[in-house]
């Protein structure tokens, strides 16, 4: 099973970030791995272990802001599709809309 958590914390006064801070800490210390900026995954053996994790991570979120977690099976989270947009260039390289007068 794997525990996604997400998460959108306010960071505008010092103890805000402090806050972030020890909460990140707190994923990567407990063996969390960033996918994205804010969110972050755990591979799990079982629901009770599942669980526990979910009940600490509880007990250890910051009192601001929004922290979501969801559980899946693994294989949910092997269906999960990567896409990758193709680079822009600021650059016009063709003569599409080359006007001539």
């Amino acid at each position: 099973m794997r525990i996604l958590v997400l998460f959108d914390l306010p960071t505008l006064t010092y103890t805000n970030k402090r806050e972030y801070s020890r909460f990140r800490k707190y994923l990567i210390k407990n063996g969390f791995l960033m996918l994205q900026e804010s969110v972050y995954c755990k591979l799990v053996l079982n629901t009770t272990a599942a669980n526990i994790m979910t009940d600490n991570i509880r007990k250890n979120k910051p009192s601001e802001g929004l922290v979501q977690m969801l559980v899946i099976t693994e294989k949910q989270f092997s269906k999960m599709e990567l896409l990758v947009g193709m680079p822009k260039s600021e650059v016009l390289n063709t003569d599409e809309r080359l006007v001539v007068i």
